[in-house]
């Protein structure tokens, strides 16, 4: 059967760009459908608005302290610029000037509606049905709304929706302690708002260590932003001049507004995936190995297969999934042999891969804790970054289980960690690497150089230097 293109794909988020810009530029022809805009919600409602709102936030924050200014009276500070017009004018300035060029190649059907399936190589778009040899799946996930009672009838925010406030608000209550709700608590409270967490789980950033959680919950303390974990909200309810917030331990909180933080869910109702034998659950799409769906012809990468929600992996698992598609066997690709590092983007930023110290403990896996602090390392010191630590979880032989970071820089720091996990590097081939100094990386040698001195703690290697010297 011949097909009007050789690739289709649904959704131009992270996956979807990776899969059609790749595929063009190998010389496939590819049809791409994008109901919204062009970067999906990572470009344009999530990881790069919300970067935004943080650097403004933190260079507000700066000004207030060399000000000598409590943070108190953050409030009455005069704003030069409106946060929310700057960030529109960013993400138009990268879609106009940079994402669009990207796709000269590809024959873009953007803001003509979604795409459903006929069947296994034909979509329909409006009023039009496009065929292909191959489709990719990357529709993302959209934010999960909680069965609260009286939350659908509340003008609530979420992160396709924060950007798009008139002016910082007064008072900001999140439900919701996950990533997004910790960046968007620091970040509007360094813009003067009040703000109030009110999250499930015992610790802030339930999907890393506590300790992580814990040092943010003590820095937030410090900044006035007032955390209340292990709650649950019974009800929700508009007031005048704002919302009220009932919680099961008998607590009533009051904003003017809400952020609602509480996770992601699918939605693939429009997509009609029964029509071309895609399996999929409230979980997501199932994959296999390779990112291809129950329908061999079609692949699922990114958000949408509920496996790493995280906008790097979605851009990975796009690029392996057309490799897959390309590759002959048995030269495949199985997504799930890749670390995936992430960092959530508060001050300080907390970043982690590999395994988590629970895993750990609940694997009945012996490791050590090799860990070097912030507030030892002068340069850390010296440029105002004492808090958080580099800890790491290996064995005794030097295998590098898991590594998380706090601390300045820590979202760089993390992928010389990855890299070293993924390649089976073990702890002396960083110690052997020379860092540069005084770069806050240079943390990460201090580690391997603790774990080599705790291995000098042998009698019998002492006795053996002794000898050798």
């Amino acid at each position: 059967m011949r097909y009007e293109y050789d690739v289709g794909v649904i959704g131009l988020g992270p996956a979807g760009m990776a899969v059609s810009v790749m595929a063009s530029h190998m010389g496939l022809r590819v049809f791409a459908v994008e109901r919204r805009a062009l970067g999906g919600e990572c470009m344009n409602v999530g990881c790069i608005p919300s970067k935004s709102l943080l650097k403004m936030a933190h260079l507000r924050h700066g000004f207030t302290r060399a000000s000598d200014f409590a943070l108190s009276n953050v409030a009455k500070l005069p704003d030069p610029v409106d946060p929310f017009e700057t960030i529109k004018r960013h993400i138009r300035f990268i879609n106009e000037r940079k994402t669009t060029k990207m796709f000269e190649k590809v024959d873009l059907k953007l803001g003509e509606g979604s795409a459903s399936f006929i069947n296994p190589h034909t979509v329909r778009v409006g009023n039009q049905n496009y065929t292909a040899k191959r489709f990719f799946i990357c529709t993302g996930t959209q934010p999960a709304i909680p069965p609260i009672s009286g939350l659908d009838s509340v003008d609530i925010l979420t992160n396709e929706t924060i950007f798009n406030l008139e002016a910082v608000p007064e008072s900001l209550a999140i439900i919701g302690g996950g990533a997004i709700g910790c960046e968007m608590a620091q970040a509007f409270r360094r813009l003067g708002t009040r703000v109030t967490i009110l999250h499930l789980d015992q610790h802030l950033l339930p999907h890393g260590d506590w300790d992580a959680g814990k040092t943010l919950e003590d820095v937030f303390a410090g900044e006035g932003i007032a955390v209340y974990n292990g709650r649950g909200i019974r009800s929700v309810a508009s007031e005048s001049g704002g919302i009220v917030i009932q919680t099961d331990h008998n607590e009533t909180f009051r904003a003017e507004k809400l952020l609602v933080a509480a996770g992601r869910c699918f939605d693939f109702k429009e997509l009609q995936l029964e029509n071309a034998g895609v399996d999929f659950s409230d979980v997501g799409i199932r994959v296999d190995s390779q990112l291809r769906t129950t329908q061999r012809s079609i692949y699922a990468p990114g958000d949408c297969n509920g496996n790493f929600l995280f906008s790097h992996a979605a851009m990975h698992q796009g690029m392996l999934a057309l490799m897959n598609a390309i590759a002959p066997w048995p030269v495949k690709f199985d997504f799930a042999k890749y670390v995936v590092p992430w960092t959530v983007f508060t001050d300080p930023p907390v970043a982690h891969v590999g395994w988590l110290e629970r895993e750990l403990k609940n694997a009945d896996i012996p490791y050590e804790v090799h860990e070097e602090k912030y507030e030892d390392y002068g340069a850390a010191i010296a440029e105002g970054h004492p808090i958080g630590s580099v800890r790491a979880y290996v064995s005794k032989t030097g295998r590098i289980y898991g590594v998380r970071i706090i601390g300045d820089g820590a979202g760089e720091m993390i992928n010389e960690w990855g890299l070293a996990i993924q390649n089976k590097l073990r702890l002396h081939k960083i110690m052997f690497l020379q860092h540069a100094f005084p770069a806050m990386s240079f943390l990460t040698k201090r580690v391997s150089e603790r774990w080599m001195m705790k291995r000098m703690e042998s009698p019998f290697l002492k006795s053996i230097v002794r000898w050798l010297f």
